[in-house]
């Protein structure tokens, strides 16, 4: 496989794979920070996760087309307003699920698992009807279009790192909301001990929405960045649930640090084996890969330390 090249060449592709990775690492680690308060901070097992992530992607869609049709002369900075509805659309519609079905669930991870994929179902059917079963892109503003080249064998995509320095930030502001907060506070103290957490005066379910709302609303800006990568289809969310999920167990559940460190080594994994094996077997190997680490550190990279 690596015979071909000269330790140059493979320096340079090794190099320039890792820049093309870069919207792929942006949308690993966005849904799984969502997944991860979701599932790390209140234990639900989320499978519509997917789903929010692509009506993300939608309302991205819609905004370019009507800042084309429209506002036209906006349309060089339509995406940043874009990520902001996306988030505002899809923590709506995960308060709403929140209230509707996810509070009668607690406590039971198997009913979530099968409620909620019930819903991705239905979420999948609305989406077809509303959009049609075709796959639909986005355009770009020109400035985010193109790449840097650093030498004759390397560009970098300049999509990818202004998506990526996006993800960064928001990556940050999580950390800063569930640590150095009073509602990240009150979130962890839910999570350790809700009857107790509620002796003290916190609305234990105001925290639980906010929380799933918060988590659905990181999966709608993954949206965003997923039409950096690829073209917005109904199922395409299936594509990357499992992914996901991979990358918050692979990292530590209720892990930040781990779930961004597995996020950007699978995500570069992936990206580097697909440039010598199909894509396929770059997922074959980076899933077999990940399955015999966990099986030496079922914890996960970075493993929460809590008080027993």
């Amino acid at each position: 496989m690596f015979s071909d090249y000269s330790w140059a060449e493979l320096g340079s592709i090794f190099a320039m794979q890792g820049f093309a990775g870069l919207s792929l690492f942006s949308v690993y680690l966005l849904m799984a920070l969502g997944l991860a308060i979701i599932f790390g901070q209140m234990g639900v097992i989320n499978m519509a996760h997917g789903e929010f992530m692509i009506l993300g992607a939608y309302v991205t869609y819609l905004c370019s087309n009507m800042v084309q049709q429209y506002l036209p002369f906006l349309f060089g900075g339509y995406f940043f307003v874009a990520i902001v509805l996306a988030f505002i659309v899809t923590a709506a519609l995960g308060a709403l699920v929140e209230w509707l079905l996810i509070r009668h669930l607690y406590k039971r991870p198997l009913d979530t698992l099968l409620a909620t994929w019930g819903l991705s179902l239905i979420l999948q059917q609305l989406y077809r009807t509303i959009f049609g079963a075709r796959e639909v892109g986005v355009d770009l503003p020109s400035w985010m279009l193109g790449s840097i080249s650093a030498n004759d064998m390397i560009d970098i995509p300049i999509n990818g790192l202004v998506v990526m320095s996006i993800t960064l930030l928001i990556a940050l502001g999580v950390y800063l909301l569930m640590f150095r907060s009073g509602f990240g506070r009150q979130t962890r103290a839910v999570v350790q001990n809700r009857v107790m957490a509620g002796a003290v005066g916190i609305n234990t379910e105001k925290v639980d929405r906010l929380t799933f709302s918060l988590g659905c609303g990181i999966a709608g800006i993954a949206g965003s960045a997923f039409t950096m990568v690829g073209s917005t289809g109904p199922t395409a969310g299936q594509l990357y649930i499992v992914d996901t999920f991979l990358v918050v167990v692979f990292g530590g559940a209720a892990s930040l640090l781990g779930t961004v460190a597995s996020a950007f080594t699978i995500s570069q994994a992936q990206s580097t084996l697909e440039f010598f094996l199909s894509g396929s077997m770059a997922k074959v190997l980076t899933l077999v890969t990940v399955v015999v680490i966990l099986m030496l550190r079922p914890q996960g990279l970075f493993a929460s330390k809590v008080r027993r």
